[in-house]
């Protein structure tokens, strides 16, 4: 049996991609219904020139080592946080990457160990530690035949044990080793273990597939629902000065109510929680990757449905009232799009919600637990497979997930349905650390996100037309 097919993991696929306010505060709302366009549509898709957009970097959340957050950018960090060390557990061996490091990863306590017996399904674990940091954890898996050999992407899971559980093995005598890579100079520096070999004692494994680190994906209805957001945030708290212009993921949500779409993002791309202020000239546009040009650029009207301006956003003051990563389980946001004036370029000048279609939240407990335009990718909209877990209290986490930035906001989903390409949305990408791969989401369920939710489908609130007031800071029970 091909192990490509019979050892597998449980998946969940998703798609993938900051005012000091001394309480809450509870934004001015008006009845349900239609909302003003909001920014001028044509000043705004203007703004957006071809270099504005190439200017563009992702807005990629990152916690290192100590536990601080890191907003990263095309040169580097250029926002921290002296958040408490160990906010959402220990978070490896090792320090930040010395340039200096020479001495490969050390690789212990393997289970399971040389000679046992296992059944079907097993999880693989090791130790691994290094003076640096880890970057990368592989394991190995060598058939019967002694020839053919198999490689997974194992996941942190706290300490300085690495792990995946694969299944779906057959009969026999395996072996598996370990490889691990650290941060040192000229691309880091490898260890490999000894092959441990293994028995297995069943009748027989199931098919499967295995997790996807990162690889493009095309079709269904998250297809034209899933789009790239441009957007504007200040590089000081005073708001003058030049914006920076960054790029997140956000897919279209099924809302229920005439008058406005709402798009789903994370918290991020909407609201600067440093310099206390809503992102200006944001401009959605969908179905990106089927673009007839080469990718980024200035024209609306090479985009299958062209693209759409926001009127504001809409964050919970928990969000707002915080800096990452203390505000991370609030990391949900939603862009209300009106139904009239926001759209130009090609595509029918509908509704946002009825050109691209939307996908359902679902703010129930997922059984399991991702896609997002990344930028390195551009236009190709990305997703990322692996087992559900979570990381603290506040967030589910994607083990060896590989998506890259740009992808923040996209939606998880889960059940997904991969022939219609749909399903509920039970997350969205949030941050990753600084050393290790994966991806943490915000749960929806037992939280705000779906008052805020609620609150952006009905509400109208009263803009002063400054830029950086352009959205709404919601109290939520």
């Amino acid at each position: 049996m091909n192990l490509a097919r019979a050892l597998t993991r449980t998946v969940l696929l998703g798609f993938l991609l900051l005012l000091s306010l001394a309480g809450r505060e509870q934004s001015t709302a008006h009845a349900a219904g239609p909302v003003d366009a909001g920014p001028d549509r044509d000043r705004v898709v203007e703004h957006w020139t071809a270099e504005r957009r190439a200017q563009a970097v992702p807005r990629d959340l990152r916690v290192d080592a100590p536990g601080h957050g890191r907003l990263h950018a095309a040169n580097g960090p250029i926002i921290g946080d002296a958040g408490p060390a160990g906010l959402f557990g220990t978070l490896g061996s090792g320090v930040l990457a010395a340039g200096g490091d020479t001495t490969p990863p050390t690789i212990a306590d393997m289970v399971p160990t040389d000679g046992a017996t296992v059944g079907s399904s097993q999880r693989f674990s090791a130790t691994v530690t290094d003076a640096s940091v880890i970057r990368s954890v592989y394991v190995t898996i060598r058939y019967p035949d002694g020839v053919t050999t198999q490689r997974f992407q194992a996941a942190f899971e706290g300490g300085s044990t690495w792990a995946v559980t694969i299944s779906g093995f057959t009969s026999g005598s395996w072996s598996w080793r370990v490889e691990a890579k650290d941060g040192g100079a000229r691309g880091g520096n490898t260890a490999l273990s000894a092959y441990l070999g293994f028995q297995v004692d069943t009748g027989g494994g199931g098919g499967g597939g295995s997790t996807v680190g990162n690889a493009e994906w095309h079709g269904g209805a998250v297809q034209t629902a899933e789009g790239r957001i441009y957007f504007e945030m200040p590089s000081n708290a005073r708001r003058r000065g030049p914006w920076t212009a960054y790029v997140c993921s956000g897919t279209v949500a099924t809302d229920g109510v005439d008058g406005r779409s709402v798009v789903l993002t994370a918290a991020h791309c909407v609201y600067d929680d440093a310099n206390k202020a809503f992102a200006r000239n944001v401009l959605f546009i969908p179905d990106q990757a089927d673009t007839t040009g080469s990718g980024t650029d200035q024209n609306c009207g090479n985009d299958p449905l062209g693209c759409w301006v926001a009127s504001y956003g809409v964050v919970d003051v928990d969000y707002a009232t915080r800096i990452f990563p203390d505000n991370n389980a609030w990391d949900y946001a939603y862009y209300v799009v009106s139904d009239s004036g926001a759209h130009s370029g090609n595509g029918a000048s509908a509704t946002l919600d009825a050109a691209a279609g939307s996908l359902a939240i679902s703010f129930d407990s997922p059984t399991l637990g991702a896609l997002g335009y990344s930028l390195n990718q551009d236009p190709k909209l990305m997703y990322c497979t692996a087992e559900l877990t979570t990381q603290g209290a506040v967030n589910w986490w994607l083990p060896g997930c590989g998506l890259t930035g740009g992808a923040s906001g996209g939606a998880w989903i889960q059940p997904f349905d991969p022939s219609a390409g749909q399903g509920p949305i039970v997350s969205v990408n949030s941050w990753g650390y600084t050393n290790q791969p994966g991806m943490a989401g915000p749960m929806l369920s037992g939280t705000s996100a779906a008052c805020v939710f609620g609150r952006a489908t009905t509400d109208s609130p009263t803009l002063s037309g400054i830029d950086g007031d352009a959205g709404a800071k919601v109290t939520c029970p």
